[in-house]
């Protein structure tokens, strides 16, 4: 555990008691300036950067798990030997210092080199499904899942072609602050790129933007865009990610209708709000209600519609759908429930019960279905998503598939499944990655997810399609806004989400990692 925000923090390079500091402990402290914290493993000490590198997130009040800490905003997980950034979302690693213990002191020493690019070999407990590693990877795919698979190639050491085609015009993204911080207007545009230009042309990724995957020949070994250039692979990464379901409503234009998907989605929007007083949101989904928080925060009014009785009531229950639609109301949002859009004329918007809305635009938040049609025409397994292997191999040796379009057997529910969660699908490539370099290591991240409404945090981690208690501990109302609850099917746990208890959503990640 941390020490209180409260407490004075103490300066390293003076020494800090190794008797208060028991095995576990975690204290937060400075060095020449920097926040640090101050790790004791054993008879091990280790001093690391504070701040996350992902949102900036405090590791002071993050989980030690062996030798690595994790964040307590959105379960990065950094290693506290090296610093490296170990599972997404954070990416790049945070500093650390060599400490020296003397006496009954440990001091913080020299910070160290942040550490370097490995050399890929297969590994040496997978010599008989060994393959020789591969001198080109394409990557399909310009999101999470994508980037996450490329940047993790070359820090494993894969020196050879590297090619990211993306469908969308925009470099690699930040997709969950599109519809949270960005549409609300408090994070700029130049917050939303994952990676600078120079980034991808300093690790020789040759980033391919605007640009569709027509077919795949699984015996040439290449991928033909539609403008007809071909690109040849030695493996093969498919993370095409999923398309909003578009609805077909009588009187609708495109001018009065958005999706958000893109940048370019989130941009569209942002700029009709500027002008904007009334708005309906259609979908009361995690996207839709994030929409509405967002444009509450710009003071437009806003009207959700959703055929449902209760928000997110399948994904979450009926607890925190209350939870939900109080916090929603409390804000100003009217809900709409049990009924959908049926015309728009104008600016009316008619209901299917009747009623009428006025709005000057309508945004669409109905769910996504998985990109799947480049891997059916090309002949590769499907069963409600691409099928994959415990190493995110698909039914074609030497071609993978992560993210929304992946479904793999999960070690933790024991069934297969496919989620369409933006850390699932970091961590997705960055294991298919190592994957392509032949080191056969087992996908068993558990599933985690956040979503933002106003200033309430959802954390979740697990996967429960289906259950038959949700356990409720602590308040969950508008309040107390301090709670767990457990999904469980026949006794055993399948998912926890939480409101403002970060550090027991980690502890509850790590318990079932453990099984």
């Amino acid at each position: 555990m941390a020490e209180g925000t409260g407490a004075p923090k103490p300066d390293f390079r003076n020494g800090f008691s190794v008797g208060d500091l028991p095995d576990g402990g975690m204290v937060l402290g400075q060095v020449d300036a920097e926040e640090v914290i101050l790790v004791r493993r054993g008879g091990e000490f280790f001093a690391a950067g504070a701040v996350c590198t992902h949102y900036h997130g405090p590791l002071s009040d993050g989980l030690v798990v062996g030798d690595t800490v994790r964040c307590p905003w959105h379960h990065a997980c950094f290693s506290l030997r090296t610093g490296e950034a170990l599972r997404a979302p954070a990416l790049d690693p945070i500093s650390c210092w060599r400490v020296e213990k003397v006496g009954d002191k440990a001091f913080v020493r020299e910070k160290l080199a942040q550490p370097a690019a490995r050399t890929a070999v297969v590994s040496s407990n997978s010599c008989s499904n060994a393959r020789a590693l591969p001198t080109s990877v394409v990557i399909v795919g310009g999101g999470g899942a994508g980037l996450a698979a490329a940047d993790m190639l070359r820090r494993e050491g894969f020196d050879g072609t590297l090619t990211m085609i993306s469908a969308d015009d925009s470099p690699p993204y930040d997709r969950p602050n599109l519809s949270k911080d960005f549409l609300a207007g408090t994070a700029p545009d130049d917050w939303i790129p994952l990676r600078s230009s120079e980034y991808y042309s300093d690790r020789r990724i040759d980033l391919v933007l605007g640009s569709r995957v027509s077919s795949l020949d699984i015996k040439r070994r290449q991928v033909q865009l539609e403008n007809g250039k071909t690109y040849g692979f030695g493996a093969l990464l498919i993370a095409t990610g999923a398309e909003p379901v578009r609805l077909q409503i009588e009187g609708a234009t495109d001018a009065q209708i958005h999706y958000l998907r893109t940048f370019a989605d989130s941009r569209a929007i942002v700029a009709k709000a500027a002008s904007a007083k009334r708005v309906v949101v259609v979908g009361a989904s995690f996207i839709g209600l994030e929409v509405a928080a967002s444009l509450r925060a710009r003071g437009i009014d806003v009207d959700v519609v959703a055929p449902e009785n209760l928000p997110l009531e399948r994904v979450m229950g009926p607890d925190i759908g209350r939870f939900l639609r109080g916090l929603h109301e409390s804000h100003g949002v009217v809900f709409h429930l049990g009924t959908t859009v049926s015309r728009i004329n104008g600016r009316s918007v008619t209901l299917s019960s009747g009623g009428i809305l006025d709005a000057d635009f309508v945004v669409l938040g109905v769910g996504v279905r998985p990109s799947l049609a480049l891997a059916e025409r090309a002949g590769l397994a499907i069963d409600r998503g691409i099928t994959v292997n415990q190493y995110l191999e698909t039914s074609v040796p030497g071609i993978f598939a992560a993210g929304d379009v992946a479904r793999w057997p999960d070690p933790h529910s024991g069934e297969r499944i496919r989620v369409e969660h933006w850390v699932v699908a970091e961590r997705q490539g960055q294991v298919a990655a190592k994957n392509i370099l032949g080191q056969r290591e087992p996908f068993t991240a558990v599933p985690f997810f956040w979503s933002q409404h106003y200033d309430v945090a959802i954390n979740y981690v697990g996967h429960a399609e289906t259950w038959d208690a949700a356990d409720i501990d602590g308040q969950l109302d508008l309040n107390g806004r301090d709670c767990a609850v457990t999904y469980k099917r026949r006794g055993r746990t399948l998912a926890v989400a939480t409101i403002s208890r970060d550090l027991q959503s980690l502890q509850t990640e790590a318990a079932m990692e453990s099984g």
